[in-house]
């Protein structure tokens, strides 16, 4: 089975009923994308399929073929020279320095970097409500809302 991961075609000889957070992890080493729950409630596992926030622990490998996968190791931009410039979201993120566990985090910025995609410019209201559905085991969720916040004005999306 072929999948388009971070714009790289990867082959993967598995079961299609395989969650894809596994293939991801354990079959092509993209570890940013973490297990949380495992039933899709935390957000922890969030990663891009086609542009729209999945929850990778219950999107099964089948899903994913045929669709852009992005994860977060896939956010920053690499140019031509190997360098890299982090995402807005990313930058953010460390601006106001949201991280503590770090356990959300990747799940956080591909929350909220596809909400910037969607929403440029998103109210506060707007942000805690697409934000609250990504659990966050330090409560930093005061951080995450001012770091998506600045990630917007700076042209997150």
């Amino acid at each position: 089975m072929q999948l388009i991961i971070n714009d790289q075609i990867y082959e993967v000889a598995d079961t299609p009923d395989r969650p894809l957070l596994w293939i991801l992890r354990d079959e092509l080493g993209l570890t940013g994308t973490k297990f949380g729950c495992g039933i899709g409630i935390c957000g922890s596992c969030t990663v891009h399929l086609d542009g729209a926030t999945t929850r990778a622990c219950i999107t099964m490998l089948s899903a994913a073929q045929g669709k852009a996968v992005r994860t977060i190791e896939g956010l920053a931009e690499i140019s031509a020279d190997g360098g890299q410039a982090l995402h807005p979201v990313q930058q953010a993120f460390l601006d106001e320095q949201v991280p503590q566990c770090g356990w959300c985090m990747p799940g956080q910025m591909m929350t909220a970097a596809a909400l910037l995609e969607q929403k440029p410019d998103p109210s506060p209201e707007e942000i805690r409500q697409v934000m609250d559905a990504v659990y966050c085991r330090c409560g930093a969720y005061h951080r995450i809302r001012k770091a998506v916040g600045r990630a917007a004005r700076q042209g997150g999306g």
